[in-house]
């Protein structure tokens, strides 16, 4: 994925993969298992593991569309004012420095 997404969305998104994954995975080893109720629950888990999977792939998608957006427009701004932005990064060192400096 894009290094911009954070790292919570980043995990989320992990997450549900494994969550997927684990259901998959729970399907297939319950397929020798007979039974109309039993093949109908396994029947509408896989729909649903299907949908649930396409959603998140749309979802990914959008995070990683987003994400590419913000640092276009990070990167234009920073090309359109860099002494605003020199300033900047110089005022957060400064008062980062100030922080640490007061921690000793």
């Amino acid at each position: 994925m894009n290094d911009s997404v954070s790292p919570v969305t980043d995990r989320l998104v992990q997450d549900l993969r494994t969550l997927v994954t684990d259901a998959e995975d729970l399907v297939k080893a319950t397929a020798a298992e007979t039974g109309e109720r039993i093949r109908d629950a396994r029947m509408r888990l896989q729909d649903r593991l299907h949908a649930a999977r396409a959603r998140l792939a749309d979802a990914e998608a959008a995070i990683i569309e987003r994400s590419k957006a913000a640092a276009a427009a990070t990167d234009r701004f920073a090309h359109e004012n860099p002494w605003k932005v020199a300033g900047i990064a110089a005022g957060l060192g400064l008062l980062l420095g100030l922080l640490i400096g007061r921690r000793d």
